[in-house]
């Protein structure tokens, strides 16, 4: 079994450190950032060095592909994807022909990603912006109505699941209200709860039957005013698993980002203890790795179920067409030119 952690590499070959890290802690799964990958060759033999060092080819590799300004491959080295917005802003003329791009656009993303080795999107995002929110969202959202994202949401996620791609929604429960980046600062959200539940968690509500989500350091004072969603048992127990109802494979938002206080090790520790299934870590400190990896157990009981469900998405491949994915692609990325 692995260990309850998803971790991350300095470069783009494994150091000698490294292995022997992934050796003795066997992970999860790593995830890969642009510091990571230099060319299609060179990222195939880096995963690959992974999965050896960890000792199974089940482990989840993850990269952060939505589009737009977050998208770990860029050209020449991987195509150019439209932001989620541009998907939205089709959606306006046209539902049916935005959620049909959506899905191709999607599935050739997941071709392209398992070309490389890589089996776990962190996508979709299904946060809904609001007037007045921080710009770390912006044009990652599908729109600004609930139902639409969720709409988009759906198509992009079958479309990676059809690739053989995990899907990963974010920032369960919402980040789309929270003035700061929480990369940077803690976001406090003092909305009252009916209003989060009508509408911020309504998108991750639609989509709850998906198998794995990401959740988000904002801290929401109506629920839980000393903890961040991601440390919060309240909010695992009674928004994420009770309200909205999502039941699959839950890691956290990087534990390394400025949103939380305290020891990385201790951080880690707290998002277990809030209920999630995984951590993630991704700022390729060596020490900080191992504090994480001390205090994470190996997965099993109800979470290993859930990584094993998971885990079954990789199994698929469904049929398309190359060049109308490649199409709906050009079309989406024409309406931001």
């Amino acid at each position: 079994m692995p260990s309850a952690f998803i971790t991350v590499l300095a470069g783009p070959t494994l150091l000698v450190a490294e292995r022997i890290f992934l050796a003795e802690t066997r992970p999860a799964g790593v995830i890969l950032f642009a510091r990571n990958c230099v060319a299609p060759d060179q990222i195939r033999r880096l995963v690959a060095d992974c999965l050896d060092a960890i000792g199974s080819d089940r482990a989840l590799v993850l990269i952060d592909q939505e589009g737009g300004r977050v998208q770990r491959l860029r050209p020449p080295l991987g195509r150019a994807l439209p932001p989620a917005a541009a998907f939205g802003a089709l959606h306006a003329s046209d539902p049916a022909e935005a959620r049909r791009l959506a899905f191709l656009a999607s599935r050739q993303n997941a071709e392209d990603l398992r070309a490389l080795g890589i089996n776990t999107n962190c996508a979709p995002v299904l946060d809904v912006p609001v007037p007045g929110a921080h710009g770390i969202i912006g044009n990652r959202a599908y729109g600004t109505a609930q139902e639409q994202v969720a709409a988009l949401g759906a198509e992009v996620a079958a479309g990676l699941m059809a690739g053989g791609v995990l899907p990963v929604m974010k920032h369960i429960p919402g980040h789309g209200r929270a003035g700061a980046d929480s990369h940077l600062d803690l976001p406090v959200v003092d909305t009252p709860r009916a209003t989060l539940e009508a509408s911020d968690f309504a998108p991750f509500r639609a989509l709850a039957r998906l198998p794995a989500a990401m959740t988000a350091h904002v801290l929401f004072t109506d629920i839980d005013r000393e903890h961040p969603a991601s440390t919060s048992p309240v909010i695992t127990a009674e928004v994420i698993r009770g309200a909205i109802g999502f039941a699959g494979l839950l890691m956290s938002d990087d534990v390394s980002m400025k949103a939380l206080a305290g020891p990385v090790g201790a951080r880690a520790a707290a998002v277990l203890a809030a209920g999630s299934d995984l951590v993630l870590h991704c700022n390729g400190d060596m020490t900080e790795m191992e504090a994480v990896a001390a205090v994470c157990p190996l997965v099993d009981g109800a979470a290993q179920a859930r990584l094993e469900a998971a885990l079954a998405i990789l199994q698929q491949s469904e049929p398309f067409e190359t060049h109308l994915a490649e199409a709906a692609i050009e079309r989406a990325l024409s309406v931001t030119a």
